[in-house]
């Protein structure tokens, strides 16, 4: 599996839409995956497995968490937000 397929930001969405959509215990899962995105089952199945690459860096440490701002509620004061959600806050 060596596709060098280029994905746009909107089709990772929806290949990641399909992946919680579509049950991975039907026959037809990657066809269906493939179709949804517009690639071929070969680009899914081998953008799956970056993604699974991806996931098993960052769940054993080897990607560190970058380094948040705190979140500004308004102009006059600044949040301070606890670890959790700042990690759903980019710079």
């Amino acid at each position: 599996m060596g596709s060098n397929s280029i994905w746009t930001s909107k089709q990772n969405k929806i290949f990641e839409d399909a992946l919680a959509e579509y049950c991975k215990d039907s026959p037809e899962w990657w066809q269906k995956v493939a179709r949804a995105v517009g690639k071929t089952v070969e680009d899914v199945k081998c953008h799956y497995q970056k993604l699974v690459e991806d996931i098993e860096c960052i769940e054993s440490g080897k990607v560190p968490l970058p380094n948040y701002r705190p979140y500004k509620e308004n102009r006059k004061e600044k949040k301070i937000i606890d670890d959790q959600e700042q990690r759903y806050i980019y710079t």
